[in-house]
């Protein structure tokens, strides 16, 4: 998967937001307010992802281009190289649940007013 396939994966999502309160440098992806991806738009591709500290662990141990998360916290974020190391299917999967984990953690009145795909 490529930077820009990311990019439009993420704004795919149903509520998504993309801003960029880090400067232009970083496309953050929302919803709800809250973060769920992030895309860092120099450099080599990578994204921060959102992720189960459990399910964390299991990915980092079988791919070496997930590490954790860079400037996150480290126990809860992955930081995921864009090498082709990780499959489209696994990459798509790793967000979609770092997008329900956000979603699933709302308050019931935001979670109300996000469109269902």
């Amino acid at each position: 998967m490529t930077r820009d396939d990311l990019l439009a994966t993420c704004a795919a999502m149903p509520g998504a937001v993309e801003d960029y309160p880090f400067g232009e440098g970083v496309a953050v992806f929302k919803v709800g307010g809250r973060i769920f991806a992030l895309v860092p738009l120099e450099g080599s591709p990578t994204t921060n992802l959102k992720c189960d500290p459990d399910v964390a662990l299991e990915l980092r141990a079988r791919h070496p281009s997930v590490r954790p998360g860079y400037h996150q916290n480290k126990r809860h974020w992955n930081t995921v190289e864009l090498d082709g190391s990780v499959d489209d299917d696994e990459l798509r999967w790793m967000i979609d649940h770092s997008y329900e984990l956000v979603v699933a953690k709302l308050p019931r009145a935001v979670r109300a007013h996000i469109p269902t795909p």
